[in-house]
């Protein structure tokens, strides 16, 4: 009998350890898959988060290379201002108090054209080698040249009249630089015969560039050129 006892005890204490054991499983089943659940979302969250903080910057680094282009495009557009140069032979002076005017005025670079030779100071033989070179037709040589004369777009030239034409240092001139394109505004001193043919001539010798009016001063008005050179630059600008 004792030992039937046993045998039922025993048993129940079996069927019992099973139970728990299977509930134990049960439940450590259910927690791994709550904790798998619980590491998806955690994965899924921040996946979506840092695609919207990627997409806010991409949004920004569209914008900011048009303002960029904006500001390149109204850099290209903005207007340059033009230099300007006055170059002029003078024996007596006189046109060279008007050339340093309208640099005054003007805030033009200045060139002089100095013959290789100089002529000499008594007016009497420069008026005669004046004439002897326009019949033959010189052209004398200039001491120095403009090494940079394609960055000018304005070129004021200036001479003192004689014979009715410029000195041929002038053709000189001429001859040696293009001025196609530039903008030349001739001035000229004289006892009393204005520009004559001058401003023709200058045409026919730079027909790619445009000619403006000529400015006159007597060489009596040259020591005070000022208001006559102002007139004639709102003229011609």
């Amino acid at each position: 009998m004792k030992r039937f006892l046993t045998f039922v005890i025993t048993c129940l204490l079996v069927f019992s350890l099973a139970a728990c054991g299977s509930s134990s499983k049960t439940e450590t089943s259910s927690a791994e898959q709550t904790n798998e659940t619980s590491t998806l979302e955690s994965v899924e969250e921040p996946s979506s988060e840092t695609t919207q903080e990627s997409e806010e910057p991409s949004s920004e680094t569209t914008q900011e290379p048009s303002e960029t282009s904006e500001s390149s495009e109204e850099e290209t557009s903005a207007p340059t201002e033009s230099k300007e140069l006055v170059v002029y032979f003078s024996w007596s002076g006189n046109t060279e108090n008007v050339a340093n005017e309208i640099a005054n005025q003007t805030g033009a670079d200045i060139f002089e054209i100095i013959p290789k030779t100089p002529y000499t100071d008594d007016y009497d033989a420069v008026v005669d080698l004046a004439q002897q070179e326009q019949s033959d037709n010189i052209r004398p040589e200039i001491s120095d040249s403009i090494e940079n004369i394609e960055d000018y777009d304005v070129i004021y030239v200036g001479f003192p009249n004689w014979w009715g034409d410029m000195p041929m240092i002038l053709y000189t001139f001429f001859d040696s630089y293009d001025l196609s394109g530039k903008t030349v505004a001739p001035f000229c001193t004289s006892g009393g015969s204005g520009l004559s043919n001058t401003v023709a001539e200058i045409k026919a010798l730079e027909p790619e560039a445009t000619i403006t009016d000529g400015l006159h001063i007597g060489s009596g008005s040259s020591d005070n050129p000022a208001d006559a050179v102002t007139e004639w630059l709102v003229a011609i600008r």
